[in-house]
């Protein structure tokens, strides 16, 4: 009995000895800091005041609040919490077990699948992505043709609700690919051609149907009647914000002709389309531009489409589509590695991009194609306090993030990571029995 009691004591202290600190919220004044706000220069010395969430007063000649908590940022640059356009982030934990994975449903028409449902808030792979400087993400569904509806979120909250911005999704959806899956699709020429006719059929089939529906929807709120009520069709309703036009909706299309035939698809049925992924991007930039669909490009950190490209095409991609006028913002499409995304940003800049829009790829751009950039995105009084301090450049391998806040809360700088090199640092020689 005794033995059985000490050891629940060690248990419980244990435990208590690896709970995490905690987000705090207050008033903040954020002194003696180069300040990159993006959309308005750099202050290079100033003061950044943080109020009930929200940057309250920023500048070279703002003085701090009587109450609020003094955090000298001397040798620190401000940033704008970075923004990943596209991840996984919070759906999936363990790649390899099925039951920690919930990016993916079954079927091929599923996009009343919302991943704001599915996020797990706990996921030990926020506290890792936040304190690298990446405060927002999108988190996209995954597999058939309409997988599911993304969401926005802030890297902050116990709850799903908590961590949504503005409540922004969107309906995700892979466009028709007509040519082979990869390198080890041995199928016949003519079997490969049949597949991706069927399958741009269907996605035509299901869009006119959505657009029916959207009809009949208008209709009914138009002489409602309740004892003619149309038959309830939940992958319809969730399409009907992209029939509508009242949200984006994300095309995934990476080969050059797939774009060229999504460009198409996306003005003949008055879509407002966003580009995802736009692997070959750099090879019709010109028509991307000219269609004025903006673009959300990566992973940069990843190998050519073909054997017959550039070793840097992908690096480059970026900076072509934004040289030929099109709006990119910058993703990882990882699960648990949306931490690489300022390395992807620096690839990006070093190959084309330039350290500015790169900087911009991972901010206002992008906060801008979600119709957030009055929130997110850049630094200036009345948008949330989300933010970080680093020492240097953020796209630089060797700088350190120091403080990060988001909406307003400061966030404890710890992770598994840094948890695991603290471990390691103070480690004593076992005992020898």
């Amino acid at each position: 009995m005794t033995s059985r009691f000490l050891l629940s004591v060690v248990l419980f202290l244990a435990f208590c000895g690896t709970v995490s600190a905690q987000s705090q919220k207050g008033t903040f004044a954020l002194t003696n800091a180069r300040i990159q706000t993006v959309t308005k220069g750099v202050i290079e010395r100033g003061v950044l005041v943080i109020r009930d969430g929200k940057i309250a007063a920023i500048g070279p000649d703002v003085s701090a609040p009587t109450d609020a908590t003094v955090i000298d940022c001397n040798g620190l640059t401000l940033y704008p919490g970075m923004i990943d356009a596209g991840t996984q982030l919070g759906l999936v934990e363990v790649g390899s077990l099925p039951e920690t994975r919930d990016n993916t449903e079954l079927g091929q028409i599923a996009p009343q699948m919302r991943a704001l449902t599915a996020i797990n808030p706990n996921s030990v792979g926020i506290p890792v992505t936040r304190v690298s400087g990446v405060t927002t993400v999108l988190t996209v569904p995954n597999g058939g043709l309409f997988p599911g509806t993304a969401a926005l979120i802030n890297l902050n909250g116990y709850t799903p609700e908590q961590m949504s911005v503005a409540g922004w999704q969107a309906v995700a959806m892979n466009f028709p690919s007509t040519g082979r899956r990869g390198w080890w699709d041995d199928r016949p020429e003519e079997e490969v051609e049949k597949e991706a006719k069927k399958a741009r059929q269907r996605l035509d089939d299901v869009w006119k149907k959505a657009v029916l529906y959207s009809k009949i929807d208008s209709a009914r709120h138009a002489n409602p009647d309740p004892k003619r009520l149309p038959e309830y069709l939940p992958e319809m309703e969730a399409l009907l914000p992209a029939v509508t036009r009242r949200a984006p909706l994300l095309i995934e299309v990476n080969a050059a002709r797939d774009i060229d035939s999504a460009i198409v698809w996306a003005k003949q049925n008055n879509v407002l389309a966003v580009f995802t992924g736009v692997d070959e991007g750099w090879r019709v930039a010109d028509k991307l531009a000219a269609a004025n669909i903006p673009c959300i490009v990566g992973p940069v950190l990843s190998i050519p489409n073909r054997p017959s490209d550039r070793y840097d095409r992908a690096y480059g991609n970026a900076g072509l589509l934004q040289a030929a006028g099109v709006k990119i913002a910058l993703r990882t499409n990882e699960e648990a590695n949306v931490r690489n995304l300022p390395f992807n940003a620096g690839y990006a800049a070093a190959y084309g991009l330039g350290r500015e829009e790169a900087l911009r790829a991972v901010t206002i751009v992008p906060a801008e194609i979600f119709g957030v950039s009055n929130q997110l995105g850049s630094l200036e009084i009345g948008k949330q306090a989300t933010l970080f301090a680093a020492d240097g450049d953020p796209f630089e391998p060797a700088t350190n993030i120091r403080y990060v806040f988001i909406d307003g809360y400061r966030i404890p700088m710890t992770s598994r990571h840094t948890e695991l090199h603290q471990e390691f640092l103070r480690r004593q020689p076992g005992l020898k029995e």
